[in-house]
């Protein structure tokens, strides 16, 4: 589970991100499946339901997972949980 510090340090980096999202009307650009899918992944995060890039890349360091550092996070979650199911 993500610490509260780690908890702040989330929301205060979505809201950085949509910030500039909304200067650059990145958003906009993209189909509202997607838009939902992000806002949906953002508050599971925010919840604790769901881990952090920075938990999956600790745990994928626990795991011996070679080349996590150019994961993105989805593919350090499927990395993890295949990790884990052969152990």
């Amino acid at each position: 589970m993500a610490t509260t510090k780690q908890r702040e340090a989330a929301k205060k980096n979505v809201k950085k991100a949509q910030s500039a999202a909304r200067d650059q009307h990145t958003l906009q650009n993209l189909s509202k499946r997607t838009r939902t899918a992000l806002g949906k992944e953002a508050n599971a995060v925010r919840r604790g339901d769901a881990p952090t890039r920075r938990e999956l890349e600790q745990k994928a360091r626990e795991l011996g997972i070679k080349g996590r550092s150019k994961m993105g996070k989805d593919e350090l979650k499927h990395a993890v949980a295949g990790a884990q199911r052969g152990s």
